[in-house]
């Protein structure tokens, strides 16, 4: 007896025979963006990083404690995953209309890893940073649904990701932070101050 819910299914197969019907180009497009948003969130930390140079230990541990929280999430995907290994849809639904190639057996489908990551990248952003929250939010939706859209995930294991992302990388940010930012000052303090030149 299957554990997928039917309405699962049925969406599944909606929204994979809707994206089978789309021009070649919008496929093509979903496919690059899949992936390519990532780098999109990779961008925005390198520019957190840049932000925090010289300032105070507070602005470098929250730009520090955003990439941690995203790998925290991360990590709590991955091992449900290894715990609930459910099938992907692309192997477990007869007739799936898959626009890319299937991933290896053994690459679970539950939660998505890809929702995981862009959620949590867009909440711990948006955390420590608001402003980014219009743009990166909707970003991580759109790659959340990339991954029905492909036909590699059901609409349940995105939805999934997406909530444990968006909500374990702020509680991560935040705990990071804290933990960070008093080691940051003691080593700012330790740190031999060199005198100007005469």
């Amino acid at each position: 007896m299957s554990l997928i819910p039917d309405v699962s299914i049925d969406l599944y197969r909606a929204v994979t025979g809707f994206a089978a019907s789309t021009p070649e180009w919008v496929r093509t497009a979903v496919e690059f963006g899949t992936d390519g948003g990532l780098f999109v969130f990779g961008a925005f930390f390198l520019i957190l990083f840049w932000r925090a140079r010289d300032r105070a230990p507070a602005a470098l541990a929250t730009a520090l404690a955003v990439p941690l929280a995203v790998a925290g999430s991360y990590l709590l995907s991955e091992v449900l995953k290894l715990i609930l290994q459910e099938e992907r849809p692309c192997r477990a639904v007869a007739g799936a209309a898959v626009l890319t190639h299937c991933p290896p057996v053994g690459d679970w489908s539950f939660p998505s890893n890809h929702a995981t990551l862009a959620a949590a990248s867009a909440a711990a952003l948006a955390y420590v940073w608001r402003r980014t929250a219009l743009w990166l939010l909707p970003l991580a939706v759109l790659m959340a649904y990339s991954r029905v859209f492909l036909g590699v995930h059901y609409p349940h294991d995105v939805l999934a990701g997406f909530l444990l992302g968006v909500l374990l990388a702020p509680a991560l940010a935040f705990l990071a932070v804290q933990l960070l930012e008093p080691v940051l000052a003691r080593w700012v303090q330790s740190r031999p101050r060199t005198s100007p030149a005469s």
